[in-house]
């Protein structure tokens, strides 16, 4: 892996911001992140998100921290936070930021135990595929504190296999419709494509029930997108 990513919020962080990030999956067309949106602050973040923050208790874990704005918002109001990414240009800008714990490392390598672990921006997206949901549910569950929870948001992206008459598209041969090749590119370069998964709500219920947690729907958003309390 390039960490194109990583070099991009460096680059922000830096003071050298002269383009965004373009995102692209193997179903929609390219698309700007704009790199000051991951710098944003608390009231800049939508209700999805402040609504996380808000149920944060405890010790917690900001898992694909990214450049740790949720983590820093948490800090800054008391929490003891611990932020990890798998991207060394965003540990470095989290470090960066004043965050006071953050490693280098896949939500996988981790053994410490929280009363909150958040994963936000898409958070069932670091499962990858929907045949890795089971175990990393499991290693999740392993994480939590007695009377813990996760944070976890994602989007239901069936509508993008939607044609104009309400009918649905979709192979029902093929893989479940949220696994999504995920590309990225940044100032001409191009990172390795990578497995993104969207899940519906419906799905991580199941997938959660099978494991033993309990799934609760916290909040809709305002694009097909929720945020579930596990348990």
């Amino acid at each position: 892996m390039k960490d194109i990513f990583g070099q991009a919020l460096l680059d922000y962080q830096n003071g050298n911001y002269t383009e965004d990030l373009i995102t692209s999956t193997n179903i929609s067309e390219e698309d700007i992140l704009p790199l000051p949106y991951l710098f944003r602050n608390y009231s800049e973040m939508p209700k999805l998100e402040q609504k996380a923050l808000s149920l944060c208790k405890g010790k917690v874990l900001d898992v694909g921290c990214g450049a740790a704005s949720h983590s820093l918002h948490l800090q800054q109001q008391g929490f003891d936070v611990k932020a990890i990414d798998i991207s060394k240009g965003a540990i470095k800008v989290s470090k960066a930021r004043g965050i006071k714990h953050s490693e280098l490392k896949s939500v996988l390598e981790e053994t410490e135990t929280f009363d909150t672990i958040l994963l936000l921006m898409n958070g069932t997206g670091i499962f990858q595929k929907i045949d890795q949901v089971g175990s990393y549910l499991k290693h999740l569950k392993q994480l939590l504190n007695t009377d813990g929870q996760i944070l976890i948001d994602s989007s239901d992206i069936s509508y993008m296999f939607q044609d104009d008459d309400g009918g649905f598209w979709m192979d029902v041969n093929a893989n479940y419709y949220g696994e999504l090749d995920y590309y990225l590119s940044y100032k001409g370069e191009k990172e390795e494509p990578m497995t993104w998964l969207y899940m519906d709500f419906n799905t991580l219920f199941t997938a959660c029930k099978a494991v033993g947690l309990n799934c609760e729907l916290v909040i809709e958003g305002e694009h097909f997108d929720y945020l579930a309390r596990l348990t």
